[in-house]
């Protein structure tokens, strides 16, 4: 099998999922508009030593649009097998050895948008299209399934590599399915979590979940229950992580067993030089994923600006990330990269292919990150090619894609060495020519006419001609100057100057030294020296003869016309073509024959090419023109039209040429022999060039998208294909009559230059240079022509001439018949055909029934004449002639104007009867009848905006009345925005404004409104808070804040901002509510989103939020002591059971002094609060904030806000040296530990601030303070805490309570037994409980330190507060009491109610009768022996005591009195000798004087007292 030749290979497709694929031992192909291009990939690429081991070897031809979807089969024994999908419908599967279709199908209706081959099913393939519908196809036993798992665009689909029934599916608008294809498409998992398109899936390559040191907590979403019921786990859901890339600029890494988020990765945006879009530019954005093999932990993802990053998984809580060469500046993609794929070489490479926007295919050793090699492409035609004569082997390629490349063909190191240029192009170039000296100087034309010079040596920009051509440029040409640019001094004058031919018929003669002065029209100078006065050709052509002393001109007539220099004196014309000249080559002279360079090469639109031998004329140099119509050598054999000629120079009269059939022929000119066809192109061949290095070689462009390199002697054929069909087209064409052909010869002579040449149309142009030249997009529709109208053969000489013609138009025209989308690259106008097609559509008649009247029969018509010459020339109409006037009413036409107006009458009454109101209201505006036009359209509800946009003809009223009338019919219609315009252009604004606000058009109606009123009219902000309201309605908080912001109400947009709750809602309300001057509010809404960021630990967002309001300065510190203290909490926890989402502040992690210390040296250094002023001045904000009590129901975070709240201002309190201040403070934050019942976080306060007990304040205060009712009750609770510590180390002694008890007694030896019950040993809400029961023995002794304390328990039994406190309690017992009561009667009430209702039998009665039975004989029992009077009595009297006591003992809490005596005792008893008995004795009688309580006596039994 010969080699494939060098391909440069279109463009592989933009915006496909999988369009690119690799199969194991080296074969990766790419789809590229309707084909799938091949490369072999390592070592049996077969490439030269030292260049890159890849080679393109072959296409996958068949689709007919463009292809959507490529995959490989990678199951051993099917390596050779790849499936692909396309616009056309079908999916194909291809045998790659053989480049044949193996199978297809087209089960899919709509177009399909996504194609895998599964890795463990190896006859399946799996489909998607953009309706959602799912199709599975078993190519073995040529059998499918369809599914619909949602109604959404699939964007792209994966199979599992691990679940053979597992298929995962991203949809355009962001969701994630994976469905179970066993259980006809049951949806396993629903994944939301992207807001965008899902452009890549990628599975896990190891089954597990274990692969990822994943946080089980890190991510807060619920997994998904599918059809509302709990799936339950099965060995399909286990073990499988997956990871999905949106365009909403996150990679999320998912859970299947839980089915749920587990990792999120947000793109950088990266800085770099040359490269880099703006993330918010989401458009420009392609996120596609590649998980490696042989790393789990790893995943590669494309960026923004065509940059490949390598992410580290291994590090949930760390989003590291490496670049893909890093260490060679220039070698990333430059634009978004579509696709990636793995390849492992035959040598065991592990590599990774990418496909970009920039048209580069990017080959990526996994091993070091770095770029191997890279495959170049062209996103357009190849139009021009062109070697350079002094950098010989650089190829310059003219591309359709806007850019120039510069192919390097000698480099040994790499077969792609190509160089893009697009600087200044901007459009499609269309013609190229080095410069025949200079090195790098290139000059190019574009199909907007530009023309302009590159140095391809350097980096600069290109410099423009600043004459531009009015159509595309076709051709260059570099040729001595002739005047007036040639009349300056020899160092005034460049030695060359740049010729250029345009579309509209004028050749160009360009300074490049000065390309900014104006370029010289050689018409003008033609016109001059050759005394020509009838209208000069249109040119088409140029070419200069090697010497630079011939130019030769090519014409749209097909003649050649003959110039000498220096003034362009017209030798000889060339009539041997009769249609437009596309391409002109000179023999050159360097061959062992000089008298070829005489030699002429010519090529038009009728498939034959000429060869002239202008040796006699150039030597005898005639005074007058000669006409040439003979020709030297005739070259037959072509079917289409000839593009491109270029002679061979290394041989004598070699030529090759370049045609629409198809195919690149090369003869031998001089006898008239084919030699070698090439029939690589799959599309019309538009160039050819010979190498000048190797003899054998030529390059050829295409409209497919390819340059190929080939070689003569590898080529099968030696002559261009005729088919049978092109020989029954030519009999066709031959038998038309020629008059018909010669109509058409006219308007091609008023045709532009080279309309019909073999570069673009302006269709094609402005199809191309309106959006952007995507492939696989927008290629074929940006780049298809519009088809060459046939053209008659004008008079030629020769027979052969004429039999080549008509081949050529036949096969054209089968091109038309074949593929409507093949259109001509030459240059008619695209009007012709739809003038044509119009033509043939009849006009409906407005006058049908009088037309139809005058096609009667003769005698008919007889009549009406002799009817209308009787009403014609009669005096006075009898009735016979009135009634057959009548009866003849299409004679209106002839007579007068009433009989018209009848037969008008008769015609409308006509067109309405057969549905045509528009015919009826046209004739009636032909009456003059306007008023009544309207008005019947009016009642019929048919008026239409033609007929209003006539009705000011009829008057201003009659104008106003139309529009209103239209107006409400388009209401009718529903059509609410239009009549609102209508009414506008009448001037009614707040009729407008209102018909849209009554129909929810808010938005249409605020821009009415603000465009026409005045900006305080009270209907804009009615307008505005309307649809406020409905959007807060609707929960479009955001939009609401805009139109209340908008009716300049900012307090109510910042109120709707915070609705949402969120902490980013409330901080930018704060901000809003701040900017508009609204301090309280923007105050109340910062401390709320601080609030809200304290419950998720954010202590830095806190800070932010407090930080944005300067009256929040003292609620900073109340936070900054909150942060402390949580800090001071957490670090005494162990270290397993601490929480690490808290982001603390730096200066939180300090350990240095107590908390106090580092609470004060805090507000010093960071909130500036170390005077005494500074801390009255917050002292003074922070007191007029209050907080409700605590209960035991107060959640922690909350109770400890308020806490540090009490005790900020204890030490600002402290700060200013206000101790009467100090004690209160302080206390109420014992007491909100305390009644809440965390008695833990008490002792916490009482160790951080009196770590040496309560002594320090006693001297501060002194005795007369007013705050020493307060200090006794903060004492109080210290014994209180100090107390049931003592109880607690008795209890269970261990290290930290050695400084209560010390034990005798081995720790080994100990044996704990088990303690009371908890609800034994609790009388109040927050006493606490012993952690174990008290050991046996004397093996426990106090310390001195709890004998002390002991002693000082005095303090609690207060006799007055034992007293008070037993009123209380008598209350509170009558008032249950009381309460009981009441619900027993009305308990009573309600059965009496339902005594003849339900059955007393009902099982639910007793149900619920049932748990109250055991309470409630003592319920009972207490009820009956107290009467209401007497709980009256009881209630008077203990009210009566409690208002005796003084508001000392009464303002201040106290510890339970009875509580403590109970302790008491029950540390002496058990341990004897603890307590003195003088205390006991007290104890006891606080306890039978007050202890009369039930409860009490319980808990004396219980405690063994």
């Amino acid at each position: 099998m010969k080699p494939e030749p060098l391909t440069l290979p279109p463009s592989p497709n933009w915006y496909c999922t999988r369009c690119s694929d690799a199969a194991p031992g080296g074969i990766f192909g790419f789809a590229a508009r309707t084909s799938v291009f091949l490369v072999r990939v390592g070592p049996s690429a077969g490439a030269n030593p030292g260049a890159p081991p890849f080679r393109v070897v072959g296409e996958l031809v068949g689709h007919t649009e463009r292809v959507s979807g490529f995959t490989f089969s990678h199951h051993p024994g099917q390596y050779n097998l790849c499936a692909t999908s396309s616009d056309d419908g079908t999916v194909k599967i291809w045998n790659i050895e053989t480049k044949a279709v193996v199978t297809e199908h087209s089960l899919h209706q709509h177009t399909i948008s996504a194609l895998h081959w599964s890795p463990t099913v190896k006859d399946l393939i799996v489909s998607g299209d953009e309706k959602g519908v799912v199709f599975c196809y078993w190519l073995n036993r040529n059998d499918s399934q369809h599914f619909f798992p949602e109604p959404r665009t699939i964007f792209c689909l994966t199979c599992s590599p691990h679940h053979e029934d597992l298929l995962a599916i991203g949809y355009k608008d962001g969701i994630v399915v994976i469905i179970d294809i066993s259980k006809k498409g049951e949806v396993i998992h629903r994944l939301r979590g992207h807001d965008d398109e899902i452009h890549s899936i990628a599975w896990c390559p190891l089954s597990g979940e274990d692969c990822l040191p994943v946080n089980q907590e890190e991510n807060s979403e619920e997994p998904d229950i599918p059809n509302g019921k709990l799936v339950a786990e099965t060995p399909i859901t286990k073990g499988c992580y997956l990871a999905t890339g949106s365009k909403d600029q996150t990679i999320r890494i998912w859970s299947c067993s839980r089915g749920r988020g587990i990792m999120v990765l947000k793109l950088p945006f990266l800085k770099r030089r040359g490269g880099g879009v703006d993330p918010a530019v989401k458009e420009r954005l392609w996120l596609t994923l590649h998980w490696p093999n042989n790393q789990p932990t790893q995943l590669v993802s494309s960026c923004f600006g065509g940059e490949l990053l390598l992410w580290d998984l291994t590090q949930s809580w760390r989003r590291k990330y490496t670049l893909f060469s890093t260490s060679t500046e220039g070698q990333n993609h430059s634009r978004i990269i579509f696709n990636l794929c793995p390849l492992k070489t035959e040598d065991g490479k592990q590599l990774l292919l990418s496909t970009s926007m920039d048209r580069d295919v990017k080959c990526w050793d996994m091993t070091t990150l770095e770029c191997c090699w890279t495959l170049p492409s062209l996103g357009g035609f190849a139009y021009s090619l062109a070697f350079s004569p002094v950098d010989v082997g650089c190829l310059a390629i003219g591309v359709g894609d806007g850019m120039i490349r510069v192919w390097n063909t000698l480099s040994i190191k790499n077969n792609y060495e190509v160089k893009s240029f697009w600087q200044g192009v901007k459009s499609k170039v269309t013609a190229l020519c080095w410069h025949p000296n200079k090195e790098g100087c290139l000059a190019f034309g574009t199909d907007d006419g530009k023309v302009g010079l590159y140095d391809t040596c350097s980096n600069k920009p290109p410099q423009i001609s600043s004459t531009y051509h009015k159509k595309t440029v076709y051709r260059l040409a570099w040729g001595p100057p002739v005047p007036p640019m040639s009349l300056g001094g020899e160092g005034d004058r460049p030695s060359l100057t740049l010729y250029s031919c345009g579309g509209e018929g004028i050749v160009l003669q360009h300074n490049p030294w000065k390309l900014s002065g104006e370029a010289f029209n050689i018409n003008k100078l033609v016109r001059d020296t050759n005394s020509i006065r009838y209208k000069l050709p249109v040119h088409t052509e140029i070419s200069w003869k090697g010497d630079g002393k011939v130019m030769a001109l090519g014409n749209e007539d097909g003649s050649i016309e003959i110039f000498q220099v220096p003034n362009l004196k017209l030798l000889c014309t060339i009539q041997q073509h009769h249609k437009l000249v596309n391409a002109i080559v000179w023999h050159h002279e360097h061959g062992s024959r000089p008298e070829l360079s005489c030699l002429i090469a010519s090529g038009s639109n009728n498939a034959v090419i000429y060869v002239h031998n202008l040796r006699t004329v150039l030597e005898s140099n005639p005074e007058s023109p000669v006409t040439i119509t003979e020709p030297f050598r005739t070259l037959s054999g072509h079917t289409a039209k000839v593009t491109s000629l270029a002679w061979s120079p290394h041989h004598d009269g070699r030529l090759v040429s370049a045609c629409y059939d198809g195919t690149a022929q090369v003869w031998d000119a001089l006898r008239e022999e084919p030699l070698f066809n090439f029939r690589g192109h799959q599309g019309r061949l538009l160039c050819v060039a010979w190498s000048p290095v190797d003899p054998e070689c030529i390059y050829s462009g295409a409209d497919d998208f390819c340059v190929y390199r080939w070689l003569t002697s590898m080529q099968d054929h030696s002559r261009p294909p005729q088919g049978k069909k092109c020989i029954e087209l030519e009999k066709k064409r031959l038998s038309q009559p020629k008059p018909k052909l010669k109509k058409k010869k006219k308007p091609t002579l008023r045709l532009p230059v080279k309309q019909d040449s073999s570069i673009v149309t302006e269709d094609e142009s402005s199809r191309e240079t309106s959006g952007p030249v995507e492939n696989g997009v927008s290629d074929q529709d940006g780049e298809e022509e519009a088809q060459e109208p046939e053209l008659p053969p004008s008079p030629v000489v020769s027979g052969e001439a004429v039999s080549c013609i008509a081949v050529s138009l036949g096969v054209e025209k089968s091109k038309v018949t074949v593929n409507s989308k093949a259109t001509s690259l030459k240059k008619e106008p695209p009007k012709e055909k739809p003038e044509a097609l119009l033509k043939k559509r009849k006009a409906r008649s407005m006058l049908p029934l009088s037309t139809s009247l005058d096609h009667r029969s003769k005698e008919e018509l007889h009549r009406d004449c002799l009817v209308l010459a009787t009403a014609t020339h009669a005096k006075e109409l009898n009735e016979d002639v009135s009634a057959d006037l009548e009866e003849r009413f299409h004679l209106g036409l002839f007579t007068d104007r009433a009989t018209l107006y009848r037969m008008m009458e008769t015609e409308g009454k006509g067109h309405l009867e057969s549905g045509h109101p528009e015919l009826f209201h046209q004739l009636m505006l032909w009456k003059g009848d306007l008023k009544g036009v309207l008005q019947a359209a009016a009642e019929r509800g048919e008026l239409t905006d033609s007929l209003v946009a006539v009705a000011p003809v009829a008057g201003y009223s009659v104008w106003l009345w139309a529009v209103e009338a239209f107006a409400k019919q388009l209401c009718f219609q529903d059509q609410y925005v239009k009549a609102a315009s209508y009414l506008l252009s009448i001037h009614k604004v707040y009729e407008a404004v209102e018909l849209l606000k009554s129909n929810h058009f808010y938005r249409e109606a605020i821009a009415v409104a603000k465009a026409r009123l005045r900006p305080e009219d009270p209907v804009l902000k009615d307008l505005y808070l309307s649809w406020g309201s409905i959007l807060e309605r609707d929960g479009h908080y955001a939009i609401a804040a805009k139109c209340y912001l908008g009716a300049t109400s900012a307090y109510d947009a910042a109120k709707v901002l915070a609705r949402k709750g969120d902490a980013a809602s409330l901080r930018t309300a704060a901000e809003l509510a701040s900017i508009a001057g609204e301090s309280e509010l923007a105050a109340s809404l910062a401390l709320r989103c601080a609030q809200e960021l304290l419950l998720v630990k954010n202590w830095v967002g806190a800070q932010e939020a407090l930080g944005l309001h300067e009256s929040l300065q003292g609620q900073r510190l109340v936070f900054c002591l909150l942060e402390l203290l949580c800090r001071h909490l957490e670090e005494k926890q162990p270290p397993e059971v601490r929480s690490p989402s808290s982001i603390y502040h730096q200066w939180a992690t300090g350990s240095e002094g107590n908390l106090v210390q580092r609470v004060t040296g805090v507000w010093r250094s960071t909130f500036s609060v170390d005077t005494p002023e500074q801390c009255r001045a917050a002292l003074k904000k922070l007191q007029n904030v209050k907080y409700p009590s605590a209960t035991s129901n107060t959640p922690f975070r909350q109770l400890l806000l308020h806490v540090c709240h009490d005790l900020t201002l204890a030490i600002l309190s402290q700060q200013t040296a206000s101790w009467e201040e100090v004690v209160p403070a302080l206390l109420q934050a014992v007491l909100q530990s305390y009644t809440s019942g965390n008695f833990t976080l008490m002792q916490e306060i009482y160790s951080a601030f009196l770590p040496s007990g309560c002594d320090y304040l006693r001297d501060k205060l002194g005795d007369l303070s007013l705050a020493t009712a307060a200090f006794k009750s903060l004492e109080a609770f210290f014994i209180y805490g100090q107390l049931y510590e003592v109880w607690w180390s008795l209890c269970g002694p261990g290290p930290e309570s050695s400084i209560w008890v010390k034990s005798t007694v081995p720790a080994e030896q100990r044996e704990p037994e088990d303690s009371a019950s908890a609800e034994d040993t609790e009388p109040g809400a927050a006493a606490p409980q012993p952690r174990s029961s008290p050991p046996s023995g004397p093996g426990l002794r106090l310390s001195g330190e709890s004998e002390r304390l002991l002693s000082s328990c005095r303090e609690l039994f207060s006799e007055r507060h034992a007293s008070l406190q037993a009123s209380q309690r008598t209350v509170a017992e009558v008032q249950e009491t009381l309460a009981e009561m009441i619900r027993q009667h009305q308990k009573s009430q309600l059965c009496k109610a339902t005594a003849n209702g339900p059955s007393t039998d009902d099982p639910g009665q007793e149900a619920e009768q049932a748990p109250s039975q055991p309470q409630s004989p003592s319920r009972e029992e207490r009820n009956a022996s107290v009467s209401l009077p007497e709980l009256t009595r009881r209630l008077t009297e203990a009210n009566k005591r409690i208002a005796e006591f003084p508001e000392s003992v009464k303002a201040w809490p106290f510890p339970d009195v009875l509580e403590c005596c109970l302790v008491l005792l029950h540390i002496g008893s058990q341990w004897p000798g603890a307590v003195n008995s003088e205390m006991q004795q007290q104890a006891e009688e606080l306890l039978q004087k007050y202890g009369h309580t039930r409860a009490y006596r319980r808990y004396c039994q219980t405690l063994h007292t």
